[in-house]
């Protein structure tokens, strides 16, 4: 399916976010947003991911 993530188009396999940051390789902590609404560390394998969706994944830097 063909998704928005960070603002590219992507052709993914994935269903869900848990399984897209797997997918994606992305590793650590994140924050993850679908369709702009925030989805926690625990709600992403149930967030089905569609055909057209919008994914924002952020890695929280820290410092100054």
């Amino acid at each position: 399916m063909k998704i928005t993530i960070n603002g590219n188009s992507q052709l993914i396999q994935a269903n869900n976010l848990e399984d897209l940051l797997l997918e994606l390789k992305y590793q650590g902590k994140l924050a993850t947003a679908l369709n702009e609404n925030f989805i926690p560390l625990n709600e992403r394998k149930k967030a089905t991911l569609k055909d057209g969706d919008r994914v924002e994944i952020v890695a929280p830097m820290e410092g100054g």
